[in-house]
């Protein structure tokens, strides 16, 4: 499916209140479009919660349920069993949350599922901290960001550690696919989402989705950073689909202090601080090749 076929019919539906700019409602309101009525909707405590589903309105014209933080996946691993002790076999059930929901709170119930292999597609949606409660830091939060619990003072200044690889944690379940993607490379959105809503088993994806709001950025940048992102190496673009690994776009390996400028919650770090991510970007995007063509055969 090409954007221009992308069907008219809108599944998450304007008149959210979403913040200006949210990379969440772009990635979500395309996603809808692609896998369709046909679609149940399993989401907890998060930005797309509050913005898509704040009683007594709901964004959602798909069946949709609000769960606990921690337990999404298994939730959505219920439904789905539950459908196919029906003689359901053909409504996609999809577990959505945000990184704190996934890589953090929720990570327990997501690798049950994953070990299960439950026939559920998970998305995560990366806005790389707590956006929903005050922009406090995540496992996605990268090296160097200001957040409300990684302040900038005398002592520290923004996040010391590096992002967690959600993506290779989910690989090493050895699920049928795992995919990264971003809404700023709208084509391989929707290439991997179609591919996605065909398949059976147990399928992740993690859409990298700026947050103006926490990141501190232009409301009219959100594109522009997630073109920066893969073009600096900061965000790879990949997928396995069945053990095997592609690599969908390599980066121009563009400097990171350019996707970093057009962020506030960056502004402090020092030439040794960048230094020091973009010698992180390098060693990533070379074991990110590596194993992709160790996962190539």
């Amino acid at each position: 499916m090409k954007l221009k076929e992308l069907p008219d019919e809108e599944l998450f539906t304007r008149g959210h209140t979403a913040c200006a700019g949210c990379g969440a409602a772009v990635a979500v309101r395309n996603m809808m479009k692609i896998l369709g009525q046909d679609t149940v909707v399993v989401n907890p405590a998060c930005c797309l919660l509050i913005f898509g589903a704040t009683y007594p309105l709901v964004a959602w014209k798909v069946p949709f349920h609000h769960v606990a933080f921690e337990n999404t996946a298994v939730c959505a691993a219920g439904v789905s069993r539950g459908l196919r002790m029906q003689g359901n076999d053909h409504t996609l059930v999809m577990g959505i949350a945000g990184d704190g929901g996934t890589a953090d709170i929720g990570i327990q119930s997501l690798s049950g599922c994953a070990e299960r292999n439950e026939d559920m597609l998970y998305v995560m949606y990366d806005n790389e901290a707590y956006m929903n409660t005050g922009i406090q830091r995540s496992g996605s939060t990268p090296f160097g960001a200001w957040t409300t619990t990684t302040p900038v003072g005398k002592v520290k200044a923004g996040k010391s550690n590096f992002k967690k690889d959600m993506p290779q944690i989910m690989m090493a379940h050895n699920v049928p696919y795992v995919a990264t993607a971003s809404v700023g490379h709208i084509q391989d959105f929707i290439t991997k989402f179609e591919k996605a809503k065909k398949m059976k088993g147990f399928r992740f994806i993690q859409v990298f989705t700026p947050c103006p709001t926490g990141w501190r950025s232009d409301t009219a940048k959100t594109i522009e950073l997630c073109k920066l992102a893969v073009d600096t190496g900061m965000w790879t673009l990949y997928e396995m689909e069945n053990g095997k690994v592609t690599i969908n776009k390599r980066p121009k390996m563009t400097p990171v202090s350019e996707y970093l400028k057009l962020q506030g919650r960056f502004r402090h770090m020092t030439e040794a601080d960048i230094q020091k991510l973009q010698n992180w970007v390098a060693k990533k995007w070379a074991d990110d090749e590596k194993f992709a063509q160790m996962k190539s055969a």
